[in-house]
């Protein structure tokens, strides 16, 4: 039996990395008032330059670095769309996800003179230090899954006991009000939709040079919807969402354990069963959630 827990554990949480990373961005935007479905595109960026950034040093972390600012940039035109100019946030958003995925497909090319898929890169060592490395759930998982479990108690401990927590959350409920107390809700929403895009591309870079040093056309595969929906059944909360990741993760953790059972079923129904997961975990809990009062709501500075 435990030739199949602890593997399959250990995939959960290899899984449920990338969707960690890009679900507290999804938090940390929404909780400030700016709707960003833009979060698969910002993986795919960081997925993207994260092997690119490793192709160029030799170096994984500035791999990762090079994923952050990729995932901020695209973040930070959805800001300016969304904030500034006061665009519809979900057609912003998507905007972003066909842009980004264009721009990896076409960077391939030049860059790496292949056709859908870049070289082999170096990627982040799965070395732990002996003390973690001898617990056998931990012994197969690299530094992204350690640093996603962190980043949630960080983000929740930001987001619940700090001032700029406490900004957040008011230009996300009431803008107008925390305008009048002298909240710049404008910067406030840019600092957090840059922050968000900075998370998801990290989420890229730990599905590419974390699991696999490599990127190819469709790897991201919807985990930044998912991320998403991993966000509102965690009711926008930094724990709730990485259970729902956890879950998720599961499930594709599962769809790849459960192919050496002796049950013979078709690989499409193995495959559909993170995606299933997540409508059945959206169908049955999204009516019982709450989200930011102005989240989607565009601030016009004077308006109450």
């Amino acid at each position: 039996m435990d030739n199949i827990i602890i593997p399959l554990i250990a995939a959960t949480l290899r899984m449920a990395a990338p969707l960690i990373f890009a679900g507290l961005g999804g938090v940390f935007s929404e909780k400030s008032g700016v709707v960003n479905i833009g979060l698969e595109g910002m993986m795919i960026v960081g997925a993207f330059f994260a092997v690119f950034g490793s192709f160029i040093t030799g170096s994984p972390i500035m791999g990762i670095l090079f994923a952050m600012i990729a995932g901020g940039a695209m973040a930070a035109i959805h800001a300016f769309l969304s904030i500034h100019l006061r665009a519809d946030q979900i057609i912003s958003g998507t905007a972003i996800n066909l842009f980004s995925t264009a721009l990896a497909s076409f960077l391939i090319g030049p860059i790496f003179k292949t056709g859908g898929q870049t070289d082999v890169v170096k990627g982040l060592s799965y070395k732990l230090p002996g003390f973690l490395a001898n617990v056998p759930i931990l012994k197969d998982l690299n530094w992204f899954v350690i640093l996603a479990i962190i980043l949630v108690f960080v983000s929740n401990f930001v987001l619940f006991k700090t001032p700029f927590g406490l900004r957040m959350r008011a230009v996300g409920e009431h803008p107008s009000a925390a305008d009048t107390l002298g909240i710049n809700v404008y910067k406030m929403r840019y600092l957090c939709v840059i922050i968000s895009g900075m998370l998801a591309g990290l989420g890229g870079a730990a599905l590419s040079i974390g699991i696999t040093p490599i990127y190819k056309e469709g790897m991201v595969a919807g985990r930044g919807f998912i991320a998403l929906a991993a966000m509102i059944f965690g009711n926008w909360k930094p724990f709730g969402t990485m259970w729902a990741c956890m879950l998720f993760a599961f499930g594709t953790a599962f769809q790849i354990t459960a192919q050496s059972f002796a049950i013979r079923l078709p690989n499409e129904f193995y495959a559909s069963i993170p995606y299933i997961l997540t409508m059945l975990a959206l169908a049955g809990f999204v009516g019982k959630t709450t989200p930011p009062k102005a989240d989607g709501d565009p601030y016009i500075k004077g308006e109450r």
